[in-house]
């Protein structure tokens, strides 16, 4: 009587039929991969210090990094654009000028402060994105009026806002060196959809604290634009403080902007004057929160690589290909 042999079928990882696809990241991944991507010009981080709302706030980050020695690469703003007048912004355009660091202004009308009813649900709807035409053009007319007055960076929540603010520094509406950044409330949490807001025109994507390392080396085999990450976030975003892994977050997802936010300091947006005091209080220890941040960077031998001050320019990226018109 013969007996029949049996062999045991390896069971298929979920996605290997992907594999090879655009945008899908392979599978394995290694932790000792170091991401091969640096910043034109040289360097695999750069800093930012977020949630200054106000020449007074910008003024008082300014000194600070100053008396603690903290490279400031990019400040920005939360509350939007149509939150300052334009003395406002030309105060801060020029204060920031003068120490070569890039200004962000977030752009627009968002979900969140809309009379939309969904984003009062527990699913919150669709978030902070533009509800409807009107919303997107107030984006727009933000991103004109601000640029007009020499900022050079816009902050968007947006996927369509950021197509078509793309499209307008392409044509020529607003100036082709203007650098859009995606924001933390709408970060992509995997390869594809990081890769996805690359094409779209970011030219850095915020993204959210709680990604794994892992997390960061796949994103790096899909896409090099510039990432964004808080060391340390605000409780909005989750509270976490990861300044012990910011070796491997350099390490694993440059190019990289290290962004010192503050947990346990409550929200500031939309900012306005009777926010004073805690504005300029908790931006005050937002660099004091970057010194320690790097500090603990030198102590682990690891703070070489720091791109130059003043550099702020994504490099090349990819894109969708748009037709658009000609600037009238």
């Amino acid at each position: 009587m013969s007996s029949a042999t049996t062999t045991t079928a390896v069971p298929r990882r979920p996605g290997s039929a992907a594999n090879g696809l655009p945008l899908f990241a392979p599978l394995d991944v290694d932790p000792a991969d170091t991401s091969p991507h640096t910043f034109p010009g040289g360097g695999r981080w750069r800093t930012e210090i977020p949630s200054c709302e106000g020449p007074e706030a910008v003024a008082v980050v300014l000194k600070e990094s100053s008396q603690l020695d903290v490279p400031i690469h990019r400040i920005s703003q939360g509350s939007g654009v149509w939150m300052l007048s334009d003395a406002e912004i030309t105060e801060m355009v020029e204060a920031t000028a003068e120490r070569d660091i890039e200004l962000c202004l977030f752009t627009g009308p968002r979900g969140t402060w809309d009379i939309g009813g969904s984003t009062r649900t527990d699913s919150r709807g669709a978030g902070l994105r533009a509800r409807g035409h009107d919303a997107v053009a107030g984006c727009v007319e933000d991103a004109v009026r601000a640029t007009e007055l020499g900022v050079k960076c816009l902050l968007v929540a947006d996927e369509g806002v950021l197509w078509l603010l793309h499209q307008a520094r392409e044509s020529g509406v607003i100036p082709a060196d203007t650098t859009l950044k995606v924001s933390a409330l709408i970060g992509p949490v995997n390869p594809a959809s990081y890769a996805v807001y690359e094409r779209l025109g970011a030219d850095s994507v915020n993204v959210p604290s709680d990604l794994t390392l892992d997390h960061l080396t796949e994103i790096r085999r899909t896409s090099a634009a510039p990432m964004d990450m808080y060391v340390e976030a605000p409780d909005d975003l989750g509270g976490y403080i990861r300044m012990y892994e910011i070796a491997e977050l350099i390490r694993r997802g440059a190019p990289i902007y290290l962004k010192f936010g503050l947990s346990k300091a409550p929200g500031i947006y939309p900012w306005g004057q009777h926010m004073r005091e805690l504005t300029l209080s908790t931006a005050k220890e937002r660099v004091r929160r970057g010194r320690l941040a790097l500090d603990l960077l030198a102590r682990h031998g690891a703070d070489g690589d720091m791109a130059p001050i003043g550099s702020r320019l994504p490099g090349e990226l990819t894109r969708f290909a748009a037709t658009v018109p000609a600037a009238r």
